[in-house]
């Protein structure tokens, strides 16, 4: 438990992760029946970029700072939304603005400092439950909702090793206990050969309907440096592949170097 988000908080990778979790939710929201959204690795809601972690690293001003001075129409939603919330918003934070009656949305976040922050920000919002524990095992323990209609977002630190055959174990049985459910499931791009293992071995699961949105901010053949990040989705709701195209395109124009590129790739087909 050595990673803390905020030190990375509005980088380029959060604000691709960002914007396609926006497209998401409004694609399952044009349906009026309400949804649980279950946030397995939270952290603490909101970030202050000015101060502290974010500062230190300044990782926002290469991010967050640049979507906002560029502004590609694509991305005005995920803009607007960042202005509205003030401190720079996680997930949660996203999510739970776009919470309309009946939604709810289940935040888990390990770390022991961090919970309780996490915890503080959601007070007395009714909506909102926060869960100091293992998001892995939240699958398993929030799934299946009651509503019947859920999105799941797995964001690991990616810290261990083996990061990517525990998602692939963990998010195949969640999948198996909640078939219809959407997850999202983001992961980094440094070079493609554990993007392509990861891809590999969701192949030979029992996963249907399975996509992979990606954005490489510089060509990623640098293990040792983040140069993209990518978004696999399970059961994509209708529309999300033609919006999410436009998405990260936009973020080609705005945070793309020699070599930069997007695509929305269908892994396993329904």
């Amino acid at each position: 438990m050595n990673y803390r988000h905020a030190y990375h908080a509005g980088n380029f990778a959060d604000c691709v992760k960002h914007a396609l979790l926006l497209e998401i939710l409004a694609a399952m929201q044009r349906k009026e029946k309400p949804l649980l959204v279950l946030d397995t690795h939270a952290g603490i809601g909101r970030y202050d970029l000015s101060d502290g972690p974010a500062a230190k690293t300044g990782e926002w001003r290469d991010g967050i700072a640049k979507v906002l001075a560029g502004r590609p129409a694509a991305l005005a939603a995920y803009c607007g939304m960042v202005e509205e919330l003030g401190l720079y918003p996680g997930s949660p934070a996203i999510v739970a603005a776009r919470l309309r009656p009946g939604d709810r949305l289940v935040a888990c976040e390990l770390h022991a400092e961090d919970a309780p922050v996490l915890r503080g920000v959601f007070t007395g919002d009714k909506r909102v439950s926060v869960h100091e524990r293992d998001g892995y095992g939240a699958l398993r323990a929030f799934l299946p909702p009651p509503e019947r209609r859920a999105l799941v977002l797995v964001d690991p630190p990616y810290e261990r090793a083996d990061e990517f055959d525990v998602v692939v174990k963990h998010l195949a049985a969640g999948w198996e206990r909640f078939r219809s459910g959407v997850f999202a499931v983001w992961y980094p791009l440094k070079h493609r050969a554990p993007a392509r293992g990861f891809f590999e071995a969701l192949k030979l699961t029992r996963l249907r309907d399975v996509v992979a949105a990606e954005f490489w901010r510089r060509e990623p053949v640098d293990p040792g440096r983040l140069n993209g990040c990518g978004v696999v989705v399970v059961n994509p709701p209708f529309g999300f592949e033609a919006s999410a195209g436009p998405v990260l395109q936009a973020f080609v124009e705005v945070l793309g170097e020699a070599g930069a590129g997007c695509g929305v790739t269908r892994l396993i087909d329904e």
